[in-house]
C-alpha cells in the first residue's frame, strides 16, 4: 500500500493533541431558511472554516465528539442536520435529494458569509461533498471522506435502503436503530459501551419519515463518482473503521488510489461511525493532516 496510507494504532500517543484547548471554543447555533427549508446549524472556534455533513439517517450530532477538539485545534467547525433530519425540517415538495443536499450545504456557508471551506462528509455525506465539488470546487479547501465511498449502489444495496425507505415509513424512523446499530459500532463498543449505541438510537429517532424515505432514496440513485476522483485537487483525506462492514475499507482504498495526493487513515476497533466510536483517533488525524497542508 502507499505510504501516505497510515494504520492508526499510534494515534493514542495523539490524543493530547486532538483535546488541544483549555476550554470549548465560542458556540453559535440556528435555524437558517433556505431552499424552503429550515436547516439547523451549529458553529464552534473562529479558525479555518470545517463543514462536516452526517450520514443517513443521523444529524449533525454525530460529530459532538468532534467539535471541541477540532475547534481547540484551530478550526470553525460547523455541522448542520440535513433537511428531515435533527431540528430541520423537510418540505412536503421537497424532502431532500442529493442535489438538494449539497444546494443546502452550499446555502449554508453563504448565510454565514464563508467563501471557502475544508467540507466532509459522513457515509452519505460522501455523496454530497462529491456533488458539492462538481457543482462549486472554488469553495474547497480540502476534503475530508469519512466511512463513506465514490461507488453507485449496486442492485443488493440498492433494496437494502428501499426496505429502510418501507420499515420508517410503516414503523416509525425509529425502528430503523436496531438495523442500523449493528454496522455502526462495533460488537465490543456494543457490549462495553452500551450508551454509545443509546446517543446513536436517540439521533436516528430524531428524522422525520419523510427525511428517512428521502435519504434511503438519494443513497439508492446515488451517482457514480469514481470518475470524478482524478479531478480533486485539493488536499483530500480518507478516515474509515477497519470493521466497517458498510463500506468496507476497500472502498476507502480506491477512493486514495484515484484521488492525487490523497492520505488514508484507517482506524481500528472502528466500525461505520468511526468519528464517533473512536473521535480521539478521528481528532488526531484531523489535526494531524490538516497542520501538514497547512489549512489551520
Amino acid at each position: 500500500m502507499k505510504r501516505s496510507m497510515t494504520l492508526a494504532l499510534g494515534f493514542a500517543l495523539l490524543t493530547g493533541a486532538a483535546q488541544a484547548g483549555s476550554a470549548p471554543a465560542a458556540r453559535q447555533e440556528g435555524l437558517l431558511d433556505i431552499n424552503g427549508a429550515q436547516i439547523h446549524y451549529v458553529s464552534q472556534g473562529a479558525g479555518t472554516p470545517l463543514l462536516l455533513l452526517h450520514g443517513y439517517p443521523l444529524s449533525g450530532e454525530l460529530f459532538a465528539r468532534n467539535r471541541d477538539a477540532l475547534a481547540g485545534a484551530g478550526y470553525r467547525v460547523i455541522t448542520i442536520d440535513h433537511r428531515g433530519y435533527g431540528r430541520s425540517t423537510a418540505p412536503a415538495n421537497n424532502p431532500g435529494s442529493l442535489e438538494t443536499y449539497a444546494s443546502d450545504a452550499l446555502g449554508v456557508l453563504d448565510k454565514l458569509g464563508i467563501p471557502k471551506a475544508v467540507i466532509g462528509g459522513m457515509s452519505m455525506g460522501g455523496p454530497i461533498t462529491f456533488e458539492m465539488y462538481r457543482r462549486a470546487p472554488e469553495r474547497f479547501l480540502g476534503m475530508i471522506l469519512i466511512a463513506t465511498l465514490a461507488n453507485p449502489a449496486g442492485i443488493v444495496e440498492q433494496h437494502i435502503w428501499k426496505g429502510m425507505a418501507q420499515k420508517a415509513s410503516t414503523f416509525g424512523p425509529q425502528s430503523l436503530a436496531p438495523e442500523l446499530l449493528k454496522d455502526m459500532l462495533t460488537g465490543d463498543t456494543r457490549t462495553h459501551r452500551m450508551n454509545d449505541a443509546k446517543i446513536l438510537t436517540a439521533i436516528v429517532s430524531q428524522a422525520s419519515v419523510a427525511g428517512d424515505v428521502a435519504g434511503a432514496s438519494t443513497l439508492a440513485t446515488r451517482p457514480d463518482s469514481v470518475p470524478m476522483l482524478r479531478t480533486i485537487r485539493v488536499p483530500t483525506l480518507i478516515v474509515g473503521g477497519v470493521e466497517d462492514t458498510v463500506y468496507p475499507p476497500e472502498f476507502s482504498l480506491k477512493m486514495h488510489q484515484n484521488i492525487p495526493g490523497s492520505q488514508l487513515v484507517m482506524i481500528p476497533g472502528a466500525a461505520h461511525a468511526v468519528n464517533f466510536e473512536r473521535a480521539a483517533a478521528f481528532n488526531a488525524a484531523v489535526i494531524a493532516w490538516g497542520r501538514r497542508h497547512g489549512l489551520r
